[in-house]
């Protein structure tokens, strides 16, 4: 028999590990849809809207799973979603025309919403005190999307895009049955069905769950975004091949994905406040100078004309990115520390609906990437994007956190009147 302590870490465990695999499909598009997109003759925005359709169906779906997660638990939940993952993964390999990726893209997006049954499911089985801790290590597993960066190119030099899905498809049968082998279940971990689906979904009216949702929105939605895209932003803008491009979009996505773990410890340590407050002012300083497009600026001079190229060389740009990558990993943490503190009765619902808006940033951002690169035909519009809903993320946490703080402030003087 074994024992809790057993039990809490083979859940983490396999939860982390099933996630980690539901990832690498989820932003699967950001590397077969390259080729695809040649195949199939595609515009920018109709490859926005082909790598995003899985996030779509994976982000709608983040709410109900994670009601069904507080009514059934998480392990029956997290095993159903992944199997029904399977079947359309691999047909995949087979589609010829844009609608078919399309629709089997909505499919194998259910994978995304394993973020909702996973966290709560995660979150249960800690105490208050770790549950920042423990949820960092589950969302490690964001590190799927570099998986992907690292496997998915090499599978399409040597056998063909094909071959990517069909693989991942048996990858993903033999994630569910290790699942099933090594995760456990505490009926006291469910809501019970006393609790209605009108109860849970009262929480929409809690004006704080909105402020998460919107913070939750850039830093995980806009992970999701450039994990989709920056592949083939760094073929588009510096000219490098598929391998190296993914490689290279990997230093972003893969210590974001890692070093969530640390930034769930440091919001235990010093408060979500503090961590989402740096978080931010980090990713607005990075986003601005990322912004800059590439620009060649003539200047009349006495011996003629002096062109000078004005912009960020792959390395210099790399390293931001990298920063901005940091910092989101943070902020991925310390979001869901906010969960876990406010909403602790009910995280299975909460955390639904802060996926639900992280979940459709990733869905929304690359569309709009490219709809704005077609319109501007400026790569580095994608950053002004970001930079420009960083704007937004900071301004609402000074007005809203600051009147809270002052509100506080005002109570504990009154209280040392009284006393």
């Amino acid at each position: 028999m074994a024992t809790e302590k057993t039990k809490q870490v083979s859940v983490l465990v396999m939860n982390t590990f099933a996630f980690t695999a539901c990832f690498a499909v989820w932003v699967m598009f950001s590397i077969i849809g390259i080729p695809i997109k040649e195949l199939l003759a595609l515009n920018e925005t109709q490859f926005g809207i082909l790598v995003a359709t899985p996030i779509l169906t994976g982000s709608l779906m983040r709410l109900p799973v994670g009601i069904l997660t507080d009514i059934y638990g998480g392990r029956i939940v997290y095993f159903v979603l992944m199997l029904a993952t399977i079947l359309p993964l691999y047909l995949i390999g087979e589609a010829t025309q844009y609608w078919q990726f399309l629709v089997l893209g909505l499919f194998v997006g259910v994978a995304g919403a394993s973020f909702s049954v996973g966290i709560a499911y995660t979150a249960r089985w800690f105490s208050k005190e770790k549950q920042g801790f423990a949820m960092g290590i589950f969302g490690a597993g964001n590190a799927g999307a570099a998986l992907t960066k690292f496997v998915a190119p090499s599978l399409v030099v040597a056998y063909g895009w094909q071959s990517v899905p069909q693989i991942y498809a048996i990858a993903m049968f033999v994630v569910v049955v290790l699942y099933w082998m090594f995760t456990y279940e505490n009926p006291e971990h469910k809501v019970g069905s006393h609790v209605t689906l009108k109860d849970q979904l009262a929480l929409l009216k809690d004006p704080r769950i909105w402020k998460y949702m919107q913070y939750y929105s850039l830093v995980f939605g806009g992970f999701v975004g450039l994990s989709l895209w920056m592949t083939k932003y760094y073929i588009s803008e510096y000219g490098f091949d598929l391998t190296t491009a993914a490689l290279l979009a990997a230093i972003f996505i893969l210590p974001s994905g890692v070093i969530r773990a640390l930034g769930g410890w440091f919001s235990d340590r010093f408060g979500a406040y503090k961590v989402t407050w740096w978080v931010m002012w980090i990713s607005w300083i990075c986003l601005f100078i990322m912004s800059y497009p590439q620009t060649a600026m003539t200047i009349k001079t006495m011996d003629g004309d002096a062109t000078f190229n004005i912009g960020l060389n792959v390395w210099v740009f790399t390293s931001l990115l990298f920063v901005v990558g940091i910092a989101w990993g943070f902020g991925k943490a310390s979001v869901f520390k906010f969960l876990s503190d406010e909403y602790s009765d009910n995280i299975g619902v909460a955390s639904g609906i802060v996926g639900l808006a992280g979940g459709m940033g990733g869905f929304f951002l690359p569309i709009m990437f490219g709809a704005l690169i077609d319109l501007t035909q400026i790569n580095s519009v994608v950053f002004m994007l970001l930079y420009g809903a960083t704007s937004v993320s900071l301004i609402w946490m000074h007005y809203t956190f600051g009147k809270d703080k002052r509100h506080e402030e005002i109570q504990n003087f009154i209280g040392e009147k009284n006393v």
